[in-house]
């Protein structure tokens, strides 16, 4: 058997979005800081979930910066950093049993282990993409996400763009291969409508049973068969089977007046020259013959 399509897309687009997710929780690019006013105008900051890196065009990327206004401390960093771990542990766990449910190496697919990798993948992807969003709807929050005041400005990070971009793929390849419980559905309603061999099928409105009586007949013709009459048996078995018949008319008895009629039935051939064969006996026989006299 070929592998369904949609085992095929959900087994594409999930180790993608488990690609793009895990790295957007690890760089550290949340969030851009720049137009500091002491700084050179080229220095931008760039907050993630575990660093704070500091870019500057004059010299290379410097991590490990301090966090001097508790950004670390900030509650959507800290509920971003435990549900994106969540989401990754899921999308791993997802494509484990996506993995097995799908086994492209045999000749049929595990339908409902494939569909429930997809219901794992997608609760994954939802895992990422409520982080994500709630980091994004209080980017310039400076209460909330704290930062220096204007003209200080922040911007969204490259991270922010991954994770959302593989949330979206996780949501969709997880939703794929969640349709492969549509085969293992269909083929458990259709054992299900099937009766067990040893139980009798249930009655229905198109199923009517009728009970007709039996005819009652003549004894001549209920107990004639085989071109006799036969007398009624006093005890019917359970395997004898009736037979129908009705009475033949028999011819009535014949009448003869002479002994030579007896033999009417052997009669010899007419002659040719349309002489009669009661003739032609007559005159054979000891009596004498008309033509004699």
């Amino acid at each position: 058997m070929r592998t369904p399509v949609v085992m095929i897309l959900g087994m594409v687009l999930a180790p993608c979005g488990l690609l793009l997710t895990l790295t957007g929780t690890l760089t550290p690019g949340w969030r851009l800081v720049k137009g500091f006013l002491d700084q050179p105008v080229d220095l931008v900051l760039y907050q993630g979930l575990w660093d704070i890196c500091r870019e500057q065009s004059s010299s290379e990327r410097q991590c490990g910066q301090p966090d001097d206004l508790r950004y670390f401390a900030a509650e959507p960093v800290r509920v971003a950093r435990g549900l994106m771990i969540t989401s990754l542990a899921a999308t791993a766990l997802g494509l484990l049993l996506a993995t097995v449910g799908v086994r492209c190496w045999q000749d049929e697919p595990h339908f409902a282990l494939a569909g429930l990798s997809g219901v794992v993948l997608f609760a994954a992807g939802l895992l990422s993409l409520i982080p994500v969003s709630w980091y994004n709807h209080f980017l310039e929050d400076r209460a909330v996400l704290p930062a220096q005041s204007s003209p200080v400005t922040v911007q969204v990070g490259y991270s922010l763009v991954l994770g959302y971009l593989g949330s979206c793929l996780l949501l969709l390849g997880g939703f794929s291969l969640a349709l492969s419980f549509a085969p293992w559905c269909a083929e458990r309603c259709r054992s299900c409508r099937k009766v067990p061999p040893g139980r009798a099928r249930r009655s229905s409105i198109s199923t009517v049973y009728v009970d007709w009586p039996e005819p009652a007949l003549t004894p001549a013709i209920k107990y004639y068969s085989d071109g006799q009459h036969r007398p009624r048996p006093v005890q019917l078995g359970a395997a004898s089977q009736r037979k129908a018949g009705f009475p033949m008319p028999r011819p009535p008895p014949k009448a003869y007046s002479n002994p030579v009629e007896v033999l009417d039935g052997e009669k010899a051939p007419e002659s040719h020259h349309g002489g009669s064969s009661r003739s032609t006996r007559s005159c054979g026989s000891a009596l004498p013959c008309d033509s004699d006299l």
